[in-house]
């Protein structure tokens, strides 16, 4: 372990060496060496084994390179453990040594000269590259031989001289010319054809009065290019010869010592390019002030270019928001502001090269064209050079993608550049440290406030169910309101229902989109995003837009483009990078209203045999997925019956009771789609699948109105079917549903059916069943003499079908019924007798239905304490089972004990909980009895508790968002 204060450093600038407080540590012998210099270089990151073996051996490793690595691994690892707190990990993406950076001294030679190159003060650049280049012990890696380590070190070769170049210039700015001289002209005579040298070292001797000296040395290099290279020297050295000739007082050294110059300062013109900012632009506060964030003085003493990226879905705002923090901060660059529409997404062009933009940069920077390099790497050398130093913005706007872009980056941390694109440019953040913006919707308020600016306030309060109209069509897409705007300021007589009932039809609403012109032209917009996809993402895209519901998870998306899950994963990230998807929440993704549009035109277009094949696997998926889950919730449930009942082959494996709750509770509203879908393209038997396998969750969610439009609306496609046992179950089911939304004649009428069509197939179970269900709906009338009698005839037909879980039921319901007519004794009887049925065969749901009954049986037998332990159990069993709808009934049976004993706070206390649940449950009744009942309490509670109660008029039943 590393002792207090002690430091350790490791060295490949030179032979590979470690130190321990600056004295030098034996790490092995030179194999084992390879390996460490190996992981160095890489130091805090994974590296592969087989690249390590290529990396340490090259073309000749030994015969069992993987166990000669884990020997020579192991023996670092030792040596490590003994002289720090360094150690080598095994993870699944390979070896990683466990350092930091900073202590290997080439990755802090490159922290030092990527902060030297942002510094814009002379001296301290230069102290920063002596030190940099002081860490420099001769060759790198030496005595390391390999294909690998040789392309390595004459990497850092050149970044070696590239780093004493850099300090030559910063001692030429600091007039050091003199003390620099000899460096120059021995460096120039090993480099004889480098122009940055020869300008360098002309320089030193114009200014030590060598200005003959100066000349001549260009025309040798002049002289060797033309031999050896039949080219001439490039526009940055011809300009130095040129100024030299005319004794340009611009390379004069400015007066007193030590005072840094410019050379090129005299001549450099400031270019304005910026486009015009928005005329009208609202809102954007929050992303407004992200972006001022960029102007903050860095947390730490590295300089680096600032480079920010605006992301988002073509239509977004992109370059408004850009340009208007732009023109809102150009006094931050004084030095001028460079802008290129690099048509990434262009309706009417191609993508713009960086070398074309590069020309147009040069140009505004005064270089003429004729002395622009032809070769694009000098040209962006040039394009640095020039605006090294400066206080500049570099806006690019409709960005393709980081390649486009990376040859466009400054070299200075003077400069900040502000990019635009449809793409996530992913691959910037991790190359360049870019800080991401991804831009979203407009808010209501704000998207409203852009169409009183168009309109007028008169016109838009005139016709407030029109203007929500439009803003619901719109989705809060800035380009799609600008349209809207501008196609109704262009009739200011006629009335803006005209506008929404064009948009109004999904089918045609991009066709409304559209003001005249590619620029605003929706669908245009969204067809240069589409085409450059490839083909299996483009696919993608159009299936997703046909894909019912709101959104998609990974495992339904990858069965609709019948592709396995990574590769769906990789085709959705590459929509998600260009913002044609969003991923909402890890693992399920949308689209943005108007987007999903777009590619439901696209899935159109694709061959019928196609779409229609994923359209059913994706149905075929979800009923069978939904049926496993169902299975998992209610295991006693007697299993859909039917020679249509779909085949698991293709469901989402669901481990368990929770995991299968968690299911249902994130695809429900797709769940609710793929069925209506389902039923409006006759696939009737996943349609009745799908409603069945629904049930359960939607009952112990308390979603009943979900649960009867579901079941009703299945209705037509089981007499198609022609199935009587599934249409009685049906019924049954309905009738469930309404009992407890005091539908009572409804669901006697659903009952009446399901018994006859039971009776009439002889269907005993189905009968037993259906008598149950009358029980429940008489109780709920309030007449339990009639539900006992009914409940009665189920216990006899449950005696004889030999199910002990429903026998379990009926001798439950037999004694809730006794119960509720007074007869204690019986009722503890026949539930007692539930009871231990139920734990027998580990039957749950039906315990805990029958410790609510023997919790009512105590309550109203006197046995308070009883009945609290009774329906604690139930209630933590609801729980355990997600039973939300009963749970809120145990809730309130509790709070009923708790009141008759004189426990106000605890009656008071799940009584409010209670209350929450009826209401999310949208149980009116039974949200107006506890309502009541805190009311009441009131008066005994302390005020804090009182405080919690909420007041006022319970809301009528009402449907689900869905």
């Amino acid at each position: 372990m590393t002792g207090a204060g002690m430091t350790v450093w490791f060295g490949v600038l030179g032979t590979i060496a470690a130190w321990r407080d600056g004295v030098p540590a034996d790490v092995g012998h030179a194999q084992q060496q390879r390996v460490l210099a190996a992981l160095l270089v890489d130091a805090g990151n994974a590296v592969p084994a087989d690249v390590l073996v290529d990396r340490a051996w090259g073309e000749a490793p030994p015969r069992r390179g993987r166990e000669a690595l884990y020997g020579y691994v192991s023996r670092l690892r030792r040596v490590l453990s003994q002289m720090c707190a360094t150690d080598i990990e095994r993870t699944p993406a390979g070896y990683r040594l466990t350092v930091d950076p900073h202590r290997v001294d080439m990755h802090q030679f490159r922290d030092l000269t990527s902060r030297a190159r942002g510094q814009g003060d002379a001296g301290q650049a230069a102290a920063l590259w002596e030190k940099a280049l002081g860490l420099w012990r001769g060759e790198a890696f030496t005595g390391i031989d390999t294909p690998w380590f040789d392309s390595r070190r004459d990497l850092l070769d050149r970044e070696r001289l590239t780093a004493e170049l850099d300090l030559a210039d910063a001692r030429l700015r600091l007039g050091q010319h003199d003390r620099i001289l000899v460096e120059l002209l021995a460096r120039a005579e090993a480099q004889p054809l480098d122009e940055r040298v020869a300008g360098q070292l002309m320089l030193a001797l114009y200014r030590g009065g060598r200005g003959a000296d100066a000349l001549t040395h260009y025309q040798s290099i002049r002289g060797r290019l033309v031999e050896e290279l039949g080219t001439d020297p490039g526009p940055a050295l011809r300009l130095l010869h040129q100024r030299i000739l005319g004794a340009d007082p611009a390379l004069d050294l400015a007066p007193g010592p030590g005072v840094a110059v410019d050379e090129a300062a005299a001549v450099r013109p400031v270019p304005r390019q910026l486009p015009a900012p928005p005329a009208t632009f609202i809102g954007r506060d929050r992303e407004l002030a992200s972006l001022d964030g960029l102007l903050k003085e860095p947390a730490d003493d590295r300089a680096v270019v600032v480079i920010s990226a605006i992301g988002g879905v073509g239509g977004m705002g992109k370059t408004w928001l850009a340009l208007r923090w732009a023109h809102e901060h150009l006094d931050r660059f004084p030095d001028g502001q460079l802008y290129a529409d690099l048509c990434g997404f262009d309706p009417s062009s191609e993508p713009m090269p960086p070398g074309m933009v590069l020309r147009g940069f040069l140009d505004a920077l005064g270089i003429d064209t004729q002395e622009m390099p032809a070769d694009p790497e000098a040209l962006a050398a040039l394009y640095r050079s020039l605006v090294a130093g400066r206080r500049m913005l570099i806006m690019l706007d409709n960005a393709r993608g980081a390649d486009q872009i990376r040859p466009l980056l400054p070299g200075s941390a003077t400069c900040t550049v502000m990019v635009t694109s449809r793409s996530h440019l992913s691959g910037l953040t991790a190359t360049h440290g870019c800080q991401y913006l991804d831009l979203g919707t407009l808010p209501d308020d704000d998207a409203r406030q852009i169409l009183v600016h168009a309109l007028g306030h008169d016109r838009v309060a005139a016709e407030p169910d029109a203007v929500s109209g439009l803003l619901r069509r719109c989705a809060g897409l800035p380009l799609a309101l600008g349209i809207v705007a501008a196609r109704a300021a262009a009739r200011p007589d006629f009335p803006l229902t005209v506008l929404t009932s064009e948009l109004h039809d999904a089918a045609c609403r991009l066709d409304a989109l559209n003001a005249g012109d590619l620029a605003t032209d929706l669908r245009a917009v969204f067809d240069t995003s589409y085409r450059v996809l490839d083909h299996s993402t483009a696919q993608t895209f159009a299936l997703l837009g046909l894909a019912p519901g709101p959104d998609i998870s990974l495992s339904a998306a990858a069965r609709l483009t019948a592709l396995p899950a990574p590769r769906a994963r990789v085709l959705l990230r590459t929509l998600e990078s260009a913002h044609l998807v969003q991923q909402n929440i890890p693992g399920r993704y949308r689209m943005h209203n108007l987007v999903r549009l777009y590619a439901t035109e696209r899935g159109h277009d694709l061959p019928d045999d196609v779409r229609q094949a994923a359209l059913h696997r994706l149905v075929g998926f979800n009923a069978t997925t939904a049926l496993a889950c169902d299975r998992l919730l209610s295991p006693q449930r007697t299993p859909l019956a039917g020679p249509r009942t779909a085949s698991a082959v293709g469901a989402l494996h669901v481990e368990d009771v929770d995991a299968a709750m968690a299911w249902f509770e994130a695809e429900h509203l797709c769940l609710l789609a793929v069925h209506r879908f389902a039923l409006e393209h006759g696939l009737h038997a996943q349609a009745w699948q799908l409603a069945w396998a629904l049930d359960t969750f939607q009952w112990r969610r308390g979603w009943l109105l979900d649960r009867i439009t579901t079941l009703r609306s299945t209705l037509p496609a089981l007499e198609v079917l022609e199935e009587p046992a599934s249409m009685a179950l049906a019924h049954r089911l309905l009738a469930r549903a309404r009992i407890p939304l005091d539908q009572h004649a409804e669901a006697l009428e659903h009952l009446r059916r399901a018994i006859a069509l039971y009776e009439r197939a002889g269907d005993r179970a189905g009968q037993a069943q259906t008598h149950l269900n009358f029980a429940l709906a008489w109780e709920r009338h309030g007449d339990h003499a009639e539900a006992l009698s009914h409940a009665v005839r189920n216990l006899r037909f449950r005696e004889v079908l030999g199910d002990p879980h429903r026998e379990a039921e009926a001798l439950n319901a037999v004694g809730w019924y006794h119960a509720h007519l007074g007869h204690h004794d019986q009722a503890r009887d026949y539930c007692e007798r539930a009871l231990a049925l139920c734990r027998r065969h580990a039957f749950l749901e039906g315990e805990a239905f029958t410790l609510d009954s023997l919790g009512y049986i105590a309550h109203h037998s006197g046995s308070h304490a009883q009945a609290l332990d009774h329906y604690g159990r139930a209630l933590t069993l609801r729980r355990r089972l997600g039973d939300q709808y009963e749970e809120a009934d145990a809730l309130a049976c509790m709070g009923d004990v708790y009141r008759a004993t004189d426990r106000p706070a605890d009656a008071h206390d799940v009584l409010s909980r209670a209350f929450d649940l009826y209401r999310g449950q949208h149980r009116a009744t039974e949200a107006r009895r506890a309502q009541r009942l805190l009311e009441e309490l009131k008066p005994a509670l302390p005020a804090r508790a009182s405080d919690g109660a909420e007041s006022g008029t319970v809301p009528d039943v009402a449907h689900r968002t869905a």
